[in-house]
């Protein structure tokens, strides 16, 4: 009999406010980019509780000229590091580079980024959770069909007060740390 394929755990995090500390100046270089208390050892938790972990996030610093590729990878770089020392892995960064009003279909509220990561994997996104910290996060979740889940850290205290209608019955966690703890709970 074939081996019948393995489903795959996947849990996809926005990165500013969710793993590393906000900036409304925005992190422009690895030495700005400063993880948030536990959240490398919540992307190590998830990674030893078999969940694939991905990133998706909006850079429109790209486009703003604030920093450049060289300086994103350097970031992502330190990231992926704090969490392989921690004995976790993130298997794949999605980022949309264009500014706000370049109307493409990667920058988040939009679901481009979340199909991407889909892709990546193979895998339909439908109630696949993904962890933001803003309003955009949470409705590229629902426009992806994923499962959307607001952190309070970064900007998340005040998107939770901004939810609108549609939103108010999204999960909220005080962090990722937090958030995680209820993924491998279930």
């Amino acid at each position: 009999m074939p081996k019948s394929a393995a489903k795959v755990r996947l849990v996809v995090l926005d990165r500013d406010g969710v793993i590393n500390r906000e900036s409304s100046d925005f992190v422009k270089s690895a030495a700005e980019w400063q993880a948030l208390d536990g959240s490398i050892k919540a992307i190590a938790a998830l990674t030893k509780g078999g969940f694939r972990v991905a990133v998706a996030s909006n850079q429109s610093g790209l486009a703003r000229g604030l920093f450049d590729y060289g300086a994103l990878y350097a970031m992502h770089e330190k990231m992926r590091n704090l969490v392989a020392a921690a004995g976790g892995r993130i298997d794949h960064i999605a980022i949309c580079p264009h500014g706000p009003d370049d109307d493409c279909d990667c920058r988040k509220p939009r679901p481009g980024l979340l199909l991407q990561v889909g892709e990546q994997f193979g895998v339909d996104m439908t109630d696949v959770p993904f962890i933001g910290d803003s309003v955009r996060d949470l409705e590229a979740a629902v426009a992806a069909g994923s499962r959307p889940i607001l952190v309070r850290s970064g900007n998340g205290r005040s998107a939770e007060k901004d939810l609108p209608p549609a939103l108010r019955s999204v999960e909220v966690y005080d962090d990722l740390p937090a958030a995680a703890a209820v993924l491998l709970a279930e």
